[in-house]
């Protein structure tokens, strides 16, 4: 990434418990099909990706289990659904390498961040295989051990 992309760009959310629970091989970009005060409610930073993930359906990808929490100024006469599945924004190469890894390899869709790039709402997807728990527990073990080094180093 060059450095005028890295200024471009501002995190909203992260999805913080997918990278604990899959091992992410491939990671891209995607646009975010919104309303209005899904927007707004994005820029005062009440989006949430706790359990997000993508699907493939009819030749196109939809964000799902993200949750876009309306302010308190939205509009009455606007339905505001909080969990509204959204449609992501990728090329058609990217949507059919994609339904064809997810069908026939077993590879599962992670919404990993939510993004400002260039003022347009982007989507980290992660193309990842999920982790077995002996997985999770080197994972963490090798987290703590990493810590307990910085702090021994540092003294």
């Amino acid at each position: 990434m060059t450095k005028k992309a890295e200024k471009t760009q501002s995190s909203i959310a992260q999805n913080r418990k997918a990278r604990f629970d899959f091992f992410i091989e491939d990671r891209l970009e995607a646009g975010l099909a919104l309303m209005g005060w899904e927007v707004k409610s994005m820029r005062a930073g009440k989006a949430q990706l706790v359990d997000a993930y993508v699907i493939m359906r009819e030749g196109e990808a939809w964000l799902l289990g993200s949750q876009v929490t309306p302010l308190n100024t939205a509009s009455t006469h606007v339905n505001t659904d909080p969990k509204r599945i959204r449609k992501l924004l990728l090329n058609r190469r990217e949507i059919d390498r994609l339904t064809g890894l997810v069908e026939r390899k077993g590879y599962t869709l992670v919404a990993l961040e939510l993004y400002w790039s260039k003022n347009r709402v982007k989507v980290a997807i992660g193309l990842a295989k999920g982790k077995k728990q002996h997985d999770k527990r080197a994972s963490e073990k090798d987290r703590d051990w990493q810590r307990d080094r910085a702090r021994i180093l540092k003294h």
